[in-house]
C-alpha cells in the first residue's frame, strides 16, 4: 500500500473521530430493537446526506447501502458491514450517553459498529480520488434477532449491481485492549440454532401422581438424555455445544401441568453434524416422550451458519493493517462458539470477520450483552482505520 494512502487514513480518521464518537453517543442514547430501527436508520441517512455519501434506504425494512465510487468503479467492489440493533437489557450506567429507552440497550457495540462505518465512509469519500473500484457501506438490521437481517439484506441483492468481490465486518470485543485487532484464519464463529420443546402430558394433583402423566419427568429424562448427543457421538475434533436456557411449567407445589416449554441452542462448525444432530434432537425428544406415555413437539428453525473467514483474504488485510498498526496490535485469536449472522455473507462470497478491542487499559472488562457494557470510546478511531485499510 502506499505510504501516501496510509498517512492520509491515519490523518482524515484523526480528524473524523470527534464526530464518530459524537455519533456512537447518540446511537447508544437511542437504542432500538431488531427489525424496529427506524430512528437509527433515519439518523445514519442524516449523516450519510450531511457529507454527500450517496446511499440506497428502505431494504429490507430498514437496512441501507452507501456507495463510495473511486477511479475504475468496475474494477473491483468492496463491501463492508455494520449491524444496527440493539437489545431488550435495562442499562446499569451513569454515562452521559447511557439509553434513554427503557429496557433497550446497545449492549452488543453495535452502536461501535455503525459509528465506525459511517467514519469509514466519510474517510474513504474524502479519499475517493487516490482510491480504485467501489465501496459499498452496508448498515444491517436485525443481527440479534431471527429472522436474520443479513440474510434478508442479501435476498434483496445488496451483494449485486455491482457484484461484490469480498464483505469485511467486524465486532466490539472487550477481552482485548483498545487499539488491538483480532483475527483468525478459517472457521471463526459457530452456526446457531434455536430449540424449541413442547413437551406434553396429563397434568392433575400433584398428591395423585399415579393419574397424571408428569411431563416435568418426561422434560428432565430428556434434558439428560440430549447432553449425551454431544459427549457420546460428536467428533471431538468438531466443537459443538447444546445448551438450555429456559424451562417453564405452568404449575405449582401442588399441581402438575399439562404441558412444560424448553428452549435452548445448538452451536457447531460442521453442516452435516448439525443437521444429523438436529435429526438426533427429534428422535430423543420423541422416543422419550412416547416411551413415558407423553408427546414432545421439536421446532427446530433454520438458523445461522457458521463463520468462515477466507484465508486468502484475512491475510491480505491483516498485512496492510500493519502499514498502520504495530506488529503486537494484531492478535490471532482461537474460535469462538459464539455465533453471527455475518455467516451469510461469508457462505455468499470470500469474507473475513475482525474482532476490535474495546477494553479500557487498567481497567476490568465489561462484558458483552450485560447491562453496564461499554467501551474505550479511542477504540472507535482504530475501528474506522481498521475498516479503511481493510477496503483498499
Amino acid at each position: 500500500m502506499e505510504k501516501s494512502i496510509s498517512n492520509q487514513i491515519l490523518d482524515l480518521s484523526s480528524k473524523i473521530f470527534p464526530k464518530a464518537k459524537e455519533i456512537r453517543e447518540h446511537l447508544h442514547a437511542h437504542p432500538e430493537l431488531s427489525w424496529k430501527e427506524f430512528e437509527t436508520a433515519r439518523f445514519i441517512q442524516n449523516i450519510l446526506d450531511e457529507y454527500k455519501i450517496s446511499f440506497i434506504a428502505n431494504i429490507a425494512t430498514n437496512g441501507i447501502v452507501a456507495t463510495v465510487t473511486g477511479k475504475n468503479p468496475t474494477e473491483r467492489c468492496i463491501a463492508l458491514r455494520a449491524d444496527m440493533d440493539a437489545l431488550p437489557i435495562q442499562e446499569n450506567s451513569e454515562m452521559a450517553y447511557a439509553s434513554r429507552q427503557p429496557g433497550v440497550m446497545h449492549a452488543c457495540g453495535h452502536d461501535v459498529h455503525m459509528a465506525c462505518l459511517l467514519g469509514a465512509a466519510i474517510v474513504l469519500n474524502e479519499m475517493k480520488d487516490s482510491i480504485s473500484g467501489t465501496i459499498k457501506f452496508i448498515f444491517q438490521p436485525s443481527e440479534e434477532k431471527q429472522p436474520s437481517g443479513a440474510e434478508a439484506m442479501i435476498l434483496a441483492g445488496v451483494l449485486e449491481n455491482p457484484t461484490v468481490d469480498c464483505v469485511i465486518g467486524m465486532h466490539v470485543t472487550p477481552e482485548l485492549e483498545c487499539g488491538k485487532i483480532g483475527f483468525h484464519y478459517g472457521q471463526f464463529m459457530a452456526s446457531a440454532d434455536e430449540i424449541y420443546l413442547t413437551v406434553k402430558g396429563k397434568g392433575g394433583h400433584a398428591a395423585q401422581p399415579h393419574k397424571i402423566i408428569d411431563p416435568l419427568l418426561i422434560s428432565a429424562h430428556i434434558l439428560i438424555a440430549l447432553q449425551q448427543i454431544v459427549s457420546r457421538n460428536a467428533n471431538p475434533s468438531t466443537p459443538t455445544v447444546l445448551s438450555f436456557g429456559d424451562m417453564h411449567a405452568d404449575g405449582a407445589t401442588n399441581i402438575i401441568p399439562d404441558e412444560v416449554k424448553i428452549k435452548g441452542t445448538l452451536r457447531t462448525f460442521d453442516e452435516n453434524w448439525r443437521k444429523e444432530m438436529h435429526q438426533k434432537i427429534v428422535a430423543i425428544c420423541k422416543g422419550i416422550a412416547k416411551g413415558m406415555g407423553g408427546d414432545c413437539e421439536v421446532d427446530i428453525p433454520e438458523g445461522l451458519p457458521f463463520v468462515a473467514n477466507d484465508r486468502k483474504i484475512t491475510e491480505n488485510v491483516i498485512t496492510k493493517l500493519k502499514t498502520i498498526f504495530e506488529e503486537e496490535q494484531i492478535v490471532e485469536m482461537p474460535i469462538r462458539m459464539g455465533s453471527e449472522d455475518f455467516g451469510f455473507y461469508s457462505q455468499k462470497i470470500p469474507a473475513t470477520f475482525l474482532r476490535l478491542g474495546t477494553k479500557k487499559v487498567n481497567e476490568p472488562i465489561t462484558q458483552l450483552h450485560t447491562s453496564h457494557f461499554d467501551i474505550d470510546s479511542e477504540s472507535i478511531l482504530f475501528g474506522i482505520r481498521l475498516f479503511c485499510i481493510a477496503a483498499i
